[in-house]
């Protein structure tokens, strides 16, 4: 999930504006989660699968 859409139970105000101290802590936590800090496992698992039958195809074709 990104911030630009939750909104501070502290302030009422979007997180990503970042008006008070809990603002500030949950935006910077959730710019340091990484690209991949949004998506559920099962996502995550579902793109891995996806990943390894591309490169399963790929070597199939290869050989």
């Amino acid at each position: 999930m990104t911030y630009d859409r939750l909104v501070c139970a502290n302030c009422a105000a979007p997180v990503s504006e970042g008006r008070c101290h809990v603002c500030r802590a949950n935006r910077e936590r959730l710019q340091q989660d990484g690209p991949f800090g949004g998506l559920n496992p099962v996502a995550l698992l579902a793109l891995l699968l996806i990943m390894v039958a591309a490169v399963a195809l790929l070597a199939h074709q290869t050989a």
